[in-house]
């Protein structure tokens, strides 16, 4: 069934709030889950819809939780999710840093006691239409083993950044620290296809093609073939997210694709720096598209953001394939 954006907003907003969301936390979530589906981002967006109500209703997540700023010095702040759905606390958090940024030249805005924040590098589009750089880390529940290891400690933790260009799109790059994000096993599993080899262990640390088994065992990380770099990576973003700003490890945090378990209390941080500070505005876009004309000299180079933003266009002008049997679902709850 092809429906308007809006339309399937409104849907997954009112089948958030059946099943336990507040108005602002509902509506939020389902802005970022459409726009990431929008982006063709199908492992962050409407399959998410399901997951989140389960976790409203089994108590893993406060629909009731309302984020306020919990602690602040200078540029420096952090923002409690109140063990909600991530994204109120996301977008607090970003537009508290935005001013930040602008008071102070560079700003840090942790969420604590927080839940997935599906495309982390979105969080950060309010940012680039403010002039400002930004950077987004996240953890997640143990998904990856350390360098050597073979038990999970690390989630999959995204980073994602954001830089504005002069009259067009920002330079949009968010990628998960594991060889491809969980979502991704997720996914597969419904369609019940296998993955290919190199993505995923099974519970005993053996190489699967088995989403399932994939799910119940590991992420690997990055280039883990031949370097331990993606699980360092891994652990710069579990540390900044955790000890740095007071949310809980990965290790400690029940899986998100388990309907029963604890609230997972896990972090999302934002650096925004605004270049007026330091090289100068101007100066700043000018240095940036002369980057960008020497990347485009070579034809197959595509600009990170751009094939989501096209797709993004595409679906606010035709609309979004949705199966009936999910519109059918959340015309339900929501009745």
């Amino acid at each position: 069934m092809n429906l308007p954006v809006d339309e399937v907003r409104g849907l997954v907003a009112a089948a958030l709030r059946q099943a336990g969301a507040s108005a602002a936390m509902a509506e939020a979530t389902a802005s970022a889950l459409v726009l990431a589906e929008s982006q063709g981002l199908g492992s962050h967006g409407l399959s998410r819809v399901a997951q989140y109500a389960t976790h409203l209703r089994n108590g893993r997540v406060d629909g009731a939780a309302a984020p306020c700023v919990l602690r602040r010095k200078g540029g420096a702040l952090v923002v409690d999710a109140g063990e909600g759905l991530a994204f109120p606390a996301c977008e607090l958090a970003v537009r508290e840093a935005i001013a930040a940024a602008r008071e102070h030249g560079v700003a840090f805005a942790g969420v604590v006691r927080s839940h997935h924040c599906g495309v982390v590098v979105d969080h950060l589009r309010a940012a680039a239409a403010a002039g400002l750089v930004g950077l987004g880390f996240a953890n997640s529940p143990a998904a990856m083993p350390a360098a050597g290891g073979c038990h999970p400690v690390f989630g999959t933790n995204p980073v994602a950044a954001v830089f504005p260009r002069r009259g067009a799109d920002p330079l949009m790059i968010d990628l998960s620290l594991s060889e491809v994000a969980r979502g991704k096993l997720m996914v597969a599993a419904k369609a019940g296809k296998p993955i290919p080899e190199g993505w995923a262990l099974d519970a005993e640390g053996r190489p699967t093609t088995d989403p399932q088994a994939g799910l119940a065992g590991s992420m690997l990380p990055i280039g883990a073939a031949t370097s331990p770099k993606g699980a360092m990576l891994a652990l710069v973003v579990e540390l900044l997210v955790t000890a740095v700003i007071g949310a809980r490890f990965g290790f400690e945090a029940s899986s998100f694709f388990v309907d029963e378990g604890n609230r997972p209390g896990i972090g999302q941080a934002f650096v925004l720096v605004d270049p007026g500070a330091l090289a100068g505005a101007d100066h700043y876009l000018d240095r940036v598209e002369l980057l960008i004309g020497e990347l485009m000299k070579d034809e197959g180079v595509r600009l990170p953001g751009a094939r989501r933003e096209a797709l993004r266009r595409h679906a606010e002008a035709n609309g979004l394939d949705v199966p009936d049997a999910l519109v059918a679902a959340w015309r339900a709850a929501a009745s």
